[in-house]
């Protein structure tokens, strides 16, 4: 720790706190969500029988700052929004978050914290989704931050059974038809 605080205690100073982010919430130890929450599910088969476990209270901490956070779609807008408009941070780190290299993904660079991608128009949008255990955010919006994209997903995990490849073309779908 550079500065002596926590994770939670940071992001509350210098981001949660300007931003006057009210539903969002860095729990590191909790198990407990706040409420409202979503719920997430894993399907897994035990002796031939397939079973469904609500694995919503969950310890994210060893995820650490990849996803040891909770927010709504409104406080994921108000984020991105001022992130990409340069009312979060000095014009010279903006810059150099948004300087990116190539990645293996096609028409998908990364720069510092996001990723910029190319839409099928040509358009460039900023993105940085996550997920994990059943929960997943998307996060998407205009260099200017005037249009964004944001939405919560919870789902049934399953060892067996992948949804990647055809959430992931309806996603870009999605994204292409808006951006």
């Amino acid at each position: 720790m550079v500065t002596g605080n926590s994770l939670a205690e940071e992001m509350q100073r210098l981001i949660i706190g300007p931003l006057g982010l009210t539903g969002t919430a860095v729990p590191e130890n909790e198990q407990d969500l706040p409420e409202p929450h979503a719920h997430a599910y894993y399907r897994y088969d035990e002796d031939g029988q397939e079973k469904t476990v609500d694995v919503t209270s969950q310890n994210p901490s060893w995820i650490s700052s990849g996803g040891d956070m909770v927010s709504t779609t409104q406080d994921l807008h108000t984020f991105i929004s001022a992130l990409v408009s340069g009312k979060l941070l000095p014009a010279p780190l903006l810059a150099e978050m948004l300087t990116t290299r190539p990645t293996p993904l096609p028409k998908m660079e990364y720069g510092l914290g996001v990723f910029v991608q190319e839409t099928e128009s040509g358009a460039k949008i900023i993105t940085h989704n996550g997920g994990h255990g059943g929960h997943a955010a998307l996060m998407y919006s205009t260099p200017d931050g005037k249009k964004t994209l944001t939405a919560a997903l919870n789902y049934v995990d399953d060892a067996e059974l992948s949804l990647s490849a055809p959430f992931q073309q309806a996603t870009q779908r999605l994204v292409s038809e808006l951006f």
